[in-house]
């Protein structure tokens, strides 16, 4: 979107949870530092981070998962149910494949663990916010590892692709599974962005996904990628 001469973009704006006091503060210094980010709010557990949104009308949240009184997965669900215009970022400890997939089930657009940097939890807040997914690469080791443990399957099953998947969408649905982003998936298949685009909007509403975080989860339940 182009911004009108002399006028500013507007800052993101974010509420953060965390029950960890030095973390939280942390967070908002950190993050509320950069010019294009305003911290609206920062919430102790779920409860008060579900308060918060309702309150402050932000566009995105940080949160981590295990918290009192409402953990970050029940937030998570009430968020996506409650305030859908607002993006979920988890950012926490946890890396495990069941954590991980129940975080994307429940809604949360992004997926970061707190060795994160500044720039990447920034980064991953603006393209959640963006309506894109954002998951580190400890995230999508964990996730490709998932797929591969012993007595699972190696490979997608035998017979045609799923829901009435074309093989080309197979393929990009794999490619999207390993965190590829639009422009690398049109140059390693040499073709062009709106292709692209186009392939994933089908790849979307044949497998009945919201976002790329629902085509990661996809992709991984029928072993693709």
């Amino acid at each position: 979107m182009t911004v009108p001469s002399g006028e500013a973009a507007q800052p993101l704006r974010i509420v953060i949870a965390d029950d960890q006091a030095s973390v939280r503060e942390g967070l908002v210094l950190l993050l509320g530092g950069l010019p294009d980010i305003e911290v609206v709010g920062a919430a102790a557990d779920g409860q008060q981070a579900l308060d918060l949104v309702a309150a402050r009308e932000p566009d995105a949240i940080l949160l981590d998962l295990h918290m009192p009184v409402l953990d970050g997965l029940g937030a998570t669900r009430r968020l996506t149910a409650e305030h859908p215009g607002v993006a979920v970022v988890v950012l926490t400890t946890y890396a495990d494949d069941s954590t991980v997939l129940d975080a994307l089930h429940a809604g949360a657009r992004s997926y970061l663990t707190k060795d994160a940097d500044r720039a990447d939890i920034a980064r991953a807040l603006r393209a959640a916010a963006g309506g894109l997914t954002v998951l580190d690469a400890r995230v999508h080791a964990t996730l490709l590892q998932a797929t591969a443990k012993p007595g699972a399957e190696a490979g997608p099953a035998p017979g045609p692709p799923p829901d009435g998947l074309t093989q080309r969408e197979v393929e990009i649905l794999a490619l999207i599974a390993r965190g590829l982003t639009n422009p690398e998936i049109a140059a390693r298949l040499y073709l062009s962005s709106h292709t692209i685009k186009t392939h994933i909007n089908r790849i979307f509403a044949k497998t009945g996904s919201r976002d790329r975080a629902g085509a990661i989860i996809y992709a991984h339940r029928h072993q693709i990628g």
